[in-house]
């Protein structure tokens, strides 16, 4: 029989200090053979982590109430924890030394479902708002007291899911549009290489952008275009490939360019009318276009605002109850009648 699992709560790598949860039914005789003082329920208590005659460190050691789980602090050396973690696995623990978000129930402390899928899912939240709006939900869900319509709505806004997990957006257009130039614009720092030659762009480049609080896998995709170079023409096909997957499209024109036929999108699509700073050729209004100069930044700030509006993230009342996990959306669904 398993003695439980061995769950590393802190990041891995060097630090200054390292968490080790053990939970199961191994918990009372791994800490009566392996820590050298007696422990008393709740209570923070100092000495030696050994494995036999030799110690690996120093710790306090804090058991639950109920003695079936235990939290290690260790000193952070990635030495330190590496041998408290194996010292577990021998002892029978499943070590789980990587725990993917969110997080498994073993390693949260909550009184009820929804302060436990806050807490599991809380790594998943990468900016301050992602982590203010999580940790509003429990006192949202506790004011909540749903009806059918109400159920309905709230499956409607996945606003928090989007906060959690970055959607797919992909910088789209012909080449020389200024696609790269404006992806760097939204990243904030230079990420792809930008000149006034088409097909510079020869593969896709796709990094985590934080756009106002809302985080997104930003993709800027080569140049679409019919081209003889077997390279380019590999690195469209890819593109196209991953248009197909991503969420929303920016759609980049060039407003200085006579208006040419749009690329048909499946992709929910925003519409970009780049190089603003220069003589138009067309109306970038008649199309429902954001104008921009992404040379000069200017009309980023705007293209941002969309972008979060489209996911239901501007301007966020936090406090709104809202679902992020399946098992509330299966509760607002059956609440719904859906």
């Amino acid at each position: 029989m398993s003695a439980g699992e061995a769950i590393l709560l802190t990041a891995p790598g060097s630090a200054a200090i390292a968490v080790v949860r053990l939970r199961g039914p191994g918990v009372g005789a791994f800490l009566r053979e392996h820590f050298s003082r007696p422990l008393a329920p709740g209570r923070c208590v100092h000495g030696e982590l050994r494995d036999g005659d030799r110690v690996i460190d120093d710790a306090v050691v804090v058991v639950s109430h109920d003695g079936g789980a235990a939290d290690i602090n260790l000193h952070g050396g990635t030495w330190v924890v590496h041998e408290a973690m194996e010292l577990a696995r021998r002892c029978g623990f499943e070590v789980i030394d990587k725990p993917e978000p969110p997080l498994p129930a073993a390693a949260v402390d909550a009184t009820d479902p929804i302060e436990a899928e806050v807490l599991a899912c809380l790594p998943l939240a990468r900016t301050e708002l992602a982590v203010r709006a999580l940790l509003a939900q429990r006192q949202a869900w506790h004011n909540l007291s749903p009806t059918a319509d109400l159920a309905a709505a709230m499956l409607q806004d996945q606003a928090l899911w989007w906060l959690l997990h970055p959607p797919r957006v992909a910088i789209v257009g012909e080449p020389n549009v200024g696609k790269s130039t404006l992806a760097n614009q939204l990243f904030g720092q230079a990420r792809s290489i930008t000149a006034d030659v088409p097909g510079t762009t020869r593969d896709w480049v796709g990094e985590l952008a934080d756009l106002g609080g809302l985080v997104v896998m930003l993709v800027d995709t080569p140049g679409l275009r019919t081209t003889d170079d077997a390279i380019e023409r590999a690195a469209i096909d890819r593109a196209r490939q991953e248009i197909s997957q991503a969420d929303l499209a920016v759609q980049v024109l060039d407003v200085s360019a006579p208006l040419r036929p749009r690329q048909g999108l499946a992709t929910p699509c925003l519409l970009v009318a780049n190089k603003a700073d220069l003589p138009p050729a067309w109306d970038p209004a008649t199309i429902g276009a954001i104008p921009t100069a992404a040379t000069a930044g200017w009309g980023i700030d705007a293209l941002r605002a969309r972008i979060l509006a489209h996911f239901g993230c501007a301007d966020l009342d936090i406090h709104r109850a809202r679902w992020w996990t399946q098992r509330q959306r299966n509760l607002l669904a059956a609440i719904a009648g859906k």
